[in-house]
């Protein structure tokens, strides 16, 4: 299954973009294989201007249309989520996540937006015709520590509930991986002949 983390975060260094490569991790420990998409990395000027001839937007659209499942980022800024990830999303076809799992990530300053994927973010991923939108994960900054020596540390709290977003992710798309097997092809054996006695 071909999994996509898209990030929706302005910065590299963001706790949204931590959090998001975690979760990468956590999904490849269980045997998944992904890919990463920082909206950040597309050029401002054509995704600002929706120009659907630009190289760089279409190679962003194919990963999207390749995936089964995405993963997607971003921190909450004045209560709603980021400016080029909506940029973005405004982008796609408007069945752009049809038949795909979407795991929602963000980060903020408070637990007062913590609603914000919910109220603002969820009902951009059901117009473009996601097929199921997993329970949201929030993170505070508060939760989220990262330093050169440690690496990345998590409350015990956020831990956990990543835990079961991606067991939860990993369990629904274990369907589609059935479905994906193709039918097993038999050789063709040629039926024995059978004497008949008249």
């Amino acid at each position: 299954m071909n999994i996509l983390l898209l990030s929706g975060s302005p910065s590299a260094s963001s706790r949204a973009t931590y959090l998001l490569h975690h979760v990468g991790e956590k999904l490849a420990l269980l045997g998944h294989r992904y890919t990463k998409l920082h909206v950040r990395d597309l050029p401002a000027q054509a995704l600002l201007h929706a120009d659907a001839s630009n190289a760089d937007l279409q190679g962003a659209n194919a990963l999207v249309a390749q995936a089964q499942a995405i993963v997607i980022s971003t921190p909450i800024y004045k209560a709603a989520y980021s400016g080029i990830l909506k940029a973005y999303l405004d982008f796609l076809p408007e069945d752009g996540l049809a038949g795909k799992l979407v795991l929602p990530l963000a980060t903020g300053g408070s637990q007062s937006h913590m609603l914000a994927l919910d109220y603002a973010l969820r009902p951009v991923l059901s117009a473009l015709s996601a097929k199921h939108i997993l329970p949201s994960i929030y993170a505070t900054d508060a939760q989220i520590n990262w330093s050169p020596d440690q690496g990345l540390l998590l409350d015990a709290r956020l831990a956990q509930r990543i835990n079961n977003g991606v067991e939860h992710l990993s369990a629904s798309l274990l369907p589609l991986q059935r479905a994906a097997v193709p039918a097993m092809e038999f050789d063709s054996v040629p039926f024995p002949q059978v004497g008949c006695r008249v």
